[in-house]
């Protein structure tokens, strides 16, 4: 049986209201896969009863939207743009950071972790030059369930089987049963905090590398034009965006430029006079 219309439809306000995730018509039958859990949790019936507590009840709505957030991820998923980050962007990048040897790198929506992990052993292993820099790798995400899991760095056989080769996963983890938890220098390097894209932003550092992938297909067009113009304000004059393979700036009006590296979605900064001229050519990216 699927979750009634009205129940249905108090939900995805709610999701949209406070995430910015939109939820299409249709999908109750996600609602109820996602939010199956939570009526026995907060001593409730039914998903009916979550809905109409929502309102009224904080805590059970952050759950909610917790549980309706999206956390597929892998280690270093889709490849390319990490080969990218290693054979030309990084290299460029420490070139011109040189004088300062610091370097500030951003994973927005971080899920469980992979990403910026994988960012860690890249640097690791293809960058020693960068023991004596300051690397801060930041990693956020709306949910503070899946930051915790994401904290402790503890992946299942499935997980490290996803994007880590056996070099990889015996350099860099520990076995601990039938789990492997990454190594404590590698963790240490990655620093997690609770960031809403749609909510209000602490102050950050000026990014010079920003992952921000397979998040903007889950936005309307309002929330993708926020949340991009927002992403540009962090980003140095010379850095760099990485988005899903699936995403596009089309008639987003984003200040940004694509990058030509093939399969990979990568984008800069347009200058000011740039993007004058580019904004009034309707449908670029």
């Amino acid at each position: 049986m699927t979750v009634e219309r009205a129940a249905f439809e108090r939900i995805r306000r709610l999701v949209h209201s406070q995430a910015g995730i939109v939820v299409d018509d249709g999908k109750e039958y996600l609602v109820e896969a996602r939010l199956s859990a939570l009526p026995q949790e907060f001593g409730l019936k039914r998903i009916e009863d979550v809905a109409e507590r929502i309102n009224t009840e904080p805590a059970l709505a952050t759950r909610v939207v917790e549980a309706m957030t999206t956390n597929e991820t892998s280690f270093f998923r889709d490849h390319r743009p990490f080969e990218i980050l290693r054979t030309d962007i990084l290299p460029e990048l420490l070139r011109r950071r040189a004088p300062r040897n610091t370097l500030e790198i951003w994973c927005a929506a971080c899920a469980s972790g992979q990403e910026p992990y994988s960012i860690a052993m890249l640097l690791r292993e293809q960058f020693p030059e960068l023991a004596n820099w300051t690397i801060r790798i930041l990693a956020t995400d709306i949910s503070h369930a899946i930051l915790e899991r994401a904290k402790a760095a503890n992946f299942s056989q499935l997980e490290v089987n996803r994007g880590l080769s056996a070099a990889q996963l015996l350099k860099h983890f520990d076995r601990a049963g039938l789990h492997w938890v990454l190594k404590q220098d590698l963790k240490a390097s990655v620093t997690f905090a609770h960031l809403n894209l749609i909510g209000q932003w602490p102050i950050m550092p000026r990014f010079d590398i920003v992952f921000i992938r397979n998040v903007l297909i889950y936005f309307d067009m309002d929330t993708k034009r926020l949340v991009l113009n927002r992403v540009g304000g962090q980003l140095s004059a010379d850095g760099y965006v990485f988005l899903g393979g699936g995403e596009t700036l089309i008639d987003t009006d984003s200040p940004f430029e694509r990058m030509n590296f093939e399969r990979a979605s990568c984008y800069r900064l347009v200058s000011g006079k740039q993007r004058a001229n580019l904004s009034a050519a309707p449908g670029r990216e």
